[in-house]
Order: C-alpha cells, then sequence, then structure tokens
C-alpha cells in the first residue's frame, strides 16, 4: 500500500534559515551534515515518495543540492510553513502529478521511517481531507503545558481519531487520555489547495494555530495515534540532543 502511495506522494520539507532560538538552524551541524540534510535523509529512509525541500536562502539552497537533494526557492516573506509548502509544489510539480502532500517539518533531525509512513494511513479514508499524527500524554506536565497542543478528537479505531479541536489547554476534561499533536501534515492535494486558499480563522487566531482553520471550514482531519513524539529542534540543548541520538545509532 505505500509503495502504491509513493508514487503519487511528495514530500515536502519547508526550512527558513532565520530562527531567534537557534540561529542558521536548517545548517546546525549534526553528525557531519547540516541539520536540513539530516532530515531529509530520514524522509528518503521512510520511501514514501519524493523528496523536496522548500528553502528561503541560497546558502540552504546549496547545501541540499550538494548533498544530492532537490530543493526549491521559497519567498522569505511566507507567513506559515502551509504557505511556503504550496509555492514548492506548484514549482516543483505545476503537472499536479503528485496526489498527496507530506508535510515534514525542517526540524526533525532524528525522526524515524514509521512515523512518516504513519500520517499516509487516514488518507486510505476517501473521506478525509488531511492526516497527521499524534501520541498518548504520559508526563503529567505536559497536559497543562499550553506549548504542548492537544488534540479532541472522537475514536475511529484503536490508533485512529476524527480531529474535533486542536487546543492549548487542557482537554478534554474528565477521565481518559489527553493527545499530544505532532505537527507533521499529509494532505491531499485538492485540501492543500483549499486550505492556503483561506483566510486565517477565529479559533486559528485565537490559539494560534494553523490547523484550526481547516476544521472552521469543515474539511476533516484525521489523526493517527504513534508510539512517541519526535524530537524537533528548536534549542541549543535541543541539537546537543539529537546529536546524541543520532551518533547512537551510527
Amino acid at each position: 500500500m505505500i509503495r502504491e502511495k509513493s508514487r503519487k506522494s511528495i514530500v515536502l520539507i519547508p526550512a527558513r534559515l532565520a530562527s531567534t532560538r537557534l540561529p542558521g538552524k536548517p545548517l546546525a551541524d549534526i553528525c557531519g551534515l547540516p541539520m536540513i540534510v539530516q532530515v531529509a535523509r530520514r524522509a528518503q529512509e521512510a520511501d514514501v515518495g519524493r523528496i523536496v525541500v522548500a528553502v528561503d536562502h541560497p546558502e540552504v539552497f546549496q547545501v541540499v543540492r550538494d548533498a544530492g537533494f532537490e530543493a526549491i526557492m521559497t519567498r522569505e516573506d511566507h507567513q506559515s510553513g502551509s504557505d511556503r509548502i504550496f509555492e514548492a509544489l506548484m514549482k516543483a510539480d505545476p503537472e499536479g502529478e503528485a496526489e498527496i502532500v507530506i508535510n515534514v517539518q525542517g526540524d526533525l533531525p532524528t525522526i524515524e521511517p514509521e512515523p512518516i509512513r504513519a500520517a499516509l494511513k487516514p488518507l486510505e479514508d476517501a473521506a478525509t481531507d488531511i492526516a497527521t499524527l499524534t501520541v498518548a500524554i504520559t508526563d503529567e506536565h505536559e497536559k497543562t503545558n499550553p506549548n504542548v497542543v492537544k488534540v479532541v478528537g472522537s475514536p475511529l479505531s484503536e490508533s485512529r481519531l476524527r480531529a474535533l479541536y486542536f487546543t492549548r489547554a487542557t482537554a478534554p476534561h474528565g477521565t481518559g487520555p489527553l493527545y499530544h499533536h505532532i505537527g507533521l501534515y499529509a494532505y491531499r492535494r485538492k485540501a492543500l489547495e483549499t486550505f492556503v486558499s483561506l483566510k486565517p480563522s477565529t479559533l486559528e487566531k485565537r490559539e494560534s494555530l494553523e490547523q484550526l482553520r481547516a476544521l472552521e471550514a469543515g474539511m476533516r482531519i484525521d489523526v493517527e495515534i504513534v508510539d512517541s513524539v519526535p524530537l524537533g529542534v528548536d534549542t541549543p540543548g535541543d541539537l546537543e540532543k539529537a546529536r546524541r541520538i543520532l551518533r547512537a545509532r551510527s
């Protein structure tokens, strides 16, 4: 099933050079390679489709190309990663051959192949517009941490939810699991086209969560439950942790 999908899928990895907490983040060295190249390698290991890195700076463009990966220059002034990947999609695949667009964030250098593959599974249901990932929260601190986005969803199976809401609050109330959202998405191409055409929505602006725009517009987001949250590199401490993880794998 995955190999059948791979012929119709494209993996887009947005990479912005500017970062307030970790300047030059895409170029940060991790075990001898720039971080963005490590992310592209993780996507390559997942083997789910053509890989294109959407960059906003010539230096990042060059290191991606030098590593043997495809890169597309995009504007510097995009307001969101979704806008950046849509511009890259239009440039990389103007004929519309890719039916599924997988958005792997450019700061996940240690992500395993399986979560990337798992993001495709909800799209096996033709009614699903967008697919994403989550993991059950086990750390009590995360339940009340507004930086940990929670998925409020209706169970479809033991491994899947239909998203009803995303929030920074502790939700839903009552006995039962809470779920930590992982910001890796797989879109049907038409769903991405629709999404980027929409104006920011009321709840999106209130929660500062872009995915709420899709829900408010009536789009369906299904969420695959996975085992762990991949490390997102946002700080020097995260960078050191990523180096340790990849050294241990080598």
